[in-house]
């Protein structure tokens, strides 16, 4: 029994099934063995919706009707560059995600305050945890700091020294792997060294989260 509602699972499903087409047509695009049209499409999509949810955000119409514009002039004018260098764009994307969430996750070990996976922890168990679980969690914020950043140093020096599809089949077909072998791996780990009242899972940390919003909500 997975707890999951049969409309849940399926979402889950083709989640999966969306996230492994990505893969292979990234793979694909990066070695130059796909359309360059679609391949680069398919690069620029995460940082366009980017571009526009920061657009959105900003609020005013002016704006965002200018800073669409000025996207899609960008754009046009650089679509050929584009299509002729799909892998750089899949690096830049692989690249700057995991430095990215490095940065997220090593930040928060810097000083006196809660490490991430700490405060994630914290939402689970209704703000407060053991001393056990608290040196645990800082400990796993450490290791998920050296995975991204580690990601991110080992892709670099792959497309500089290794032919492109060595590099491609790291990033595109080994990273969600990668990263599914992390959270099963410390999954592991943490039934093995904590007491079962110190564990939590992700759902326990959504939960904790909503909760928390609802509580700032009615203040």
């Amino acid at each position: 029994m997975t707890g999951l509602s049969p409309a849940a699972l399926l979402r889950s499903l083709a989640a999966g099934m969306l996230v492994v087409a990505w893969a292979i047509f990234a793979h694909y695009g990066s070695a130059g063995d796909g359309p360059a049209d679609f391949s680069a499409a398919l690069a620029t999509a995460p940082i366009l919706a980017f571009a526009v949810i920061l657009l959105w955000r900003a609020g005013h119409p002016l704006l965002i009707g200018l800073g669409g514009l000025a996207i899609l002039a960008l754009l046009a004018l650089s679509w050929p560059t584009l299509r002729q260098n799909v892998a750089l764009l899949f690096y830049v994307q692989h690249l700057g995600t995991n430095l990215a969430l490095g940065t997220l996750f090593g930040r928060s070990l810097i000083g006196n305050g809660d490490a991430l996976v700490t405060t994630f922890a914290k939402l689970a168990h209704d703000g407060v945890i053991s001393e056990a679980k608290a040196r645990y969690t800082r400990q796993v914020t450490i290791a998920w700091t050296i995975f991204f950043f580690g990601s991110a140093a080992l892709s670099t020096v792959l497309i500089l020294f290794a032919p492109t599809v060595v590099w491609s089949v790291f990033v595109n077909l080994l990273s969600m792997p990668l990263l599914a072998l992390m959270f099963a791996g410390e999954h592991l780990i943490r039934n093995r060294v904590l007491p079962p009242e110190d564990r939590s899972s992700i759902a326990d940390t959504i939960r904790g989260y909503r909760a928390s919003a609802a509580r700032r909500a009615h203040r």
